[in-house]
């Protein structure tokens, strides 16, 4: 895999979640782990990575000068920050896009290529097919930011959104111009092929997910095991002249620095 940029996602050094005060303001919420980032990067480093994904939380728990002296310390680049939304009520959208500005701003500060978004809320009572336009247009408007501040915007469809199989994600990219970030898990989990999906979608993809899955009893997992056919997923970003940042995660594992080396482990004999 010598010609991929390789990178790991900080998320397994803790558990997942978002800020309690989110329950009552939406300006202040934002995704992140509740685990230390120092040691997550040193561990990263020592997996052999050359690049880190962060959420929008602990990006921006660090001022700019900390997280500059953080990642030069282990040799990492920042190489995209993770935000999300609701994305499909009218009244919180702007708090919502402040979020992703303040995201943005300091992934730009920091020389960071990409900025990828997760969302689109499920209703109480069902999805309603204007939601799928509501948030393509929120994803326009993410794209707006993203380049106004020299970023690549990408769309992460996600479990527990609207969009989640292979029919929704064939709707959003067809209402949006956001690029799309592909998980290979979350796309196998909602019966989707990943491999066809990256053939099918290769023109918007310019930056990867890439993670296992052990559909009984359900868990992600390392790349190197489970369900998702990874070899084949290799090789459709092969066929189609993918050449940018691969980044490898997995939500939670017992050992996280364990987890971080089996990945390596696949993608270097990949």
């Amino acid at each position: 895999m010598s010609e991929f940029k390789l990178a790991y996602h900080a998320n397994c050094w803790g558990s997942l979640g978002g800020d309690a005060v989110g329950v009552t303001s939406i300006t202040n919420l934002a995704y992140r782990t509740f685990g230390d980032m120092r040691r997550a990067f040193a561990d990263i480093t020592a997996a052999g990575y050359e690049g880190v994904e962060l959420f929008d939380g602990n990006l921006l728990d660090f001022s700019a000068a900390e997280m500059r002296g953080l990642l030069d310390d282990n040799g990492l680049t920042l190489v995209a920050t993770y935000a999300g939304g609701n994305f499909i009520f009218d009244d919180i959208l702007p708090e919502e896009l402040a979020r992703v500005v303040r995201a943005a701003d300091r992934a730009a500060e920091l020389g960071a290529p990409h900025l990828v978004v997760g969302g689109g809320a499920k209703r109480f009572d069902g999805i309603r097919e204007v939601d799928y336009h509501k948030l393509a247009a929120a994803l326009d408007r993410v794209k707006e930011i993203a380049e106004a501040r020299g970023l690549a915007a990408h769309y992460h469809p996600h479990l527990s959104t609207i969009v989640e199989g292979p029919a929704e994600v064939r709707k959003i990219f067809a209402l949006t111009g956001i690029g799309f970030c592909p998980d290979t898990a979350h796309l196998a989990a909602a019966d989707g092929d990943p491999a066809a999906l990256i053939r099918e979608h290769a023109g918007r993809i310019s930056y990867v997910h890439l993670k296992g899955l052990q559909k009984e009893p359900f868990a992600f997992t390392p790349i190197d095991r489970g369900d998702v056919p990874t070899d084949g997923i290799v090789t459709a970003l092969r066929e189609v002249g993918f050449a940018g940042w691969i980044c490898a995660e997995l939500d939670s594992w017992p050992d996280p620095l364990e987890g971080a080396k089996a990945s390596m482990a696949y993608l270097k004999s990949a």
